[in-house]
Order: C-alpha cells, then structure tokens, then sequence
C-alpha cells in the first residue's frame, strides 16, 4: 500500500491540513507534529465539561472528547478543512482517532447505535455531506458499531451560533430537531457525535427528542471541546 500511495503522491501530492507541509506515504492527513501540538482532554477536563454542560439538564449520560480546541490553532485549521472545504477524509480521520481512543468507554457504555448530530437539509446541501456523519464513520470502523443517519432530522434552519452566548444558543436550537425513523430506537444506549462540542445545547437537544422516543441511555462524543 505505501509503494502505491508514494506513486499517487508523486503526480497528486498530499498536503497536512495544517501546516501544508507535503505528507509522506506513511502519513495520513495531518503529519505527526501538526498533531503533536494539539492539546489532548484530559480526565480532569471532562469532568469539568460534563458538569458545567450536561449534568444539570439530566439528558446525557456521559460524555468523551478527545481534544481541546484551541483557536487560531492547528485543530481549528484541520477542523474549518473538514466543514467548508470539502475535505471529508478529515472526518474519518479524525473519527479513527477518537474511536481508538474511547473504545473501552464505548464498551462500558454499551452503546447499540451510532448518531451523528444532523445538518438542516439546505446546509448540508450547501456543504454537500455533514461532517459528524463521517466522523461517526470513523469510529465505526474502529468500534465495530453500526451507525444511522436518519433517526433525527433537523426541521429549523438555525442561525451559525458562533458567537452566541449560552441563553442565545439555547433559544436557538430550541425545538430544532425531531425524530424520524425511531421505531426501534426503545431501550437502546445512543451515542450521539458532533465535530466540536462548546455549551452543549445542541447535543441537549439532540439527547431531548431521543428520550422522548424511549431511549434508555444517551451518551455524547466528541472530536474537541471547546469553552
């Protein structure tokens, strides 16, 4: 495979989504000190976040990340690559690494089913995929876990909630989603993935509509946390 992929590589180079640098045969999207350099979450960390995001609302159960998002900085630059241009192997990629990382979590949890956090249809129209989607694939692949893309739809288009602050986020998403196809969905522990994780409102929200249908237990993960 690395005899083939340096072919490749010589007439369609590889470039790291962060620093550019051309990536050799061995590496795979992001060269080793590109990521090196982004800052793991630790125990403590998630602790912290799943506390102040989720604890209170009694929606989700738990909730992993694998990385913290740091601004202006290599994660972000890998990140804005996957969700605006087009560059959806990031996903996986991405998903791949954090599924290495949780497997004994996910284990633990029990979890049946994998769901991504859903894009309105004429965003992901305009983006073309939904970036969780293959994030959630890559950790299938590592988890052995099947996924399902089309147990909650997203019925309000919503406003980028970039700069919004908690409250603002909240009324925002509120009543977003619903479910779609969730006839088996009862007694079943649900994963929920999104790309980056900041108030926890969305995921929430995601976590409400699934115990409406009788879920049992609704967990969350995560490619970054962010404050």
């Amino acid at each position: 495979m690395n005899y083939l992929t340096e072919v490749f590589d010589f007439f369609l180079p590889r470039f790291c989504f962060s620093c550019k640098r051309k990536l050799l045969s061995t590496e795979e999207v992001v060269c080793p000190e590109c990521l090196s350099k982004i800052k793991l979450a630790d125990s403590e960390r998630l602790t912290q976040e799943f506390n102040r995001k989720f604890l209170n609302k009694k929606i989700i159960s738990g909730f992993v990340s694998l990385y913290v998002f740091e601004k202006d900085k290599e994660l972000q630059h890998i990140i804005h690559s996957l969700k605006y241009n087009q560059r959806f192997l990031v996903g996986k990629f991405l998903g791949k690494k954090l599924g290495d990382s949780i497997k004994s979590i996910l284990n633990e949890w029990s979890i049946d089913i994998i769901v991504p956090v859903p894009l309105h249809h004429l965003k992901k129209a305009e983006r073309g995929y939904n970036q969780s989607f293959y994030i959630a694939k890559g950790i299938s692949e590592t988890a052995k876990l099947p996924i399902n893309n089309r147990i909650i739809k997203r019925k309000k288009f919503t406003q980028s909630q970039t700069t919004m602050n908690l409250i603002e986020r909240q009324d925002n998403i509120n009543g977003a989603f619903k479910i779609k196809n969730g006839e088996k969905l009862s007694g079943k522990n649900v994963l929920l993935i999104d790309d980056v994780i900041t108030t926890g409102a969305t995921t929430s929200e995601c976590g409400k509509v699934l115990l409406d249908r009788g879920v049992n237990k609704i967990y969350a993960a995560s490619v970054a946390i962010a404050d």
